[in-house]
């Protein structure tokens, strides 16, 4: 793919992150549903670590500043960069590598658990501890609840759209 549709792409997914963040999401003071995981997924399994790292943070940098629910920590953003460094280094499909599908489905399951033990439980809990200063072992019980309910949600999500997607858009084509 060259580097300039994987800008537009970059784009367009990062435009997608900020809506399903931003506006299209569950909010509490504790914590926040969403589904800006599946563009973040997309970019991994598309255009690997580097250019999700750059989705996420530019994503959590232009949604705090444009769109604020509060002040801006700089914790979330790394948080955000772990996450896509994750999905990034799992998902990413070399064109010259062909996963069955059980092989790409075990790929998920991992980043997805990585992804929701370190960012999402351990640093998000974390960040949420220490600006609205309760105790974190207090929050840790209701955001584990939380994650396991959105673990086979996401799972799912990810694999079913980007198998959708790729049939349609036809990613990889020869003529790159």
């Amino acid at each position: 793919m060259s580097k300039n549709k994987k800008i537009v792409l970059t784009a367009v997914l990062l435009a997608m992150e900020i809506v399903l963040s931003r506006f299209l999401s569950i909010k509490t003071p504790l914590m926040k549903i969403s589904f800006a995981f599946v563009p973040t997924c997309i970019c991994a399994i598309w255009l690997g670590a580097k250019w999700t790292i750059l989705l996420n943070v530019l994503g959590d940098l232009i949604g705090a500043t444009l769109f604020p629910t509060g002040a801006y920590f700089v914790g979330y953003t790394i948080s955000t960069a772990i996450s896509g460094l994750i999905y990034g280094l799992i998902l990413y499909k070399d064109e010259k590598k062909i996963y069955t599908n059980k092989q790409f489905l075990i790929r998920i399951i991992i980043s997805v658990i990585l992804v929701t033990c370190i960012s999402n439980i351990g640093l998000n809990t974390l960040w949420i501890s220490i600006t609205t200063g309760k105790a974190f072992i207090i929050l840790l019980g209701t955001r584990i609840i939380k994650e396991i309910i959105m673990i086979p949600i996401q799972i799912i999500c990810i694999f079913y759209i980007e198998k959708m997607l790729r049939k349609y858009l036809n990613i990889r084509s020869s003529n790159d």
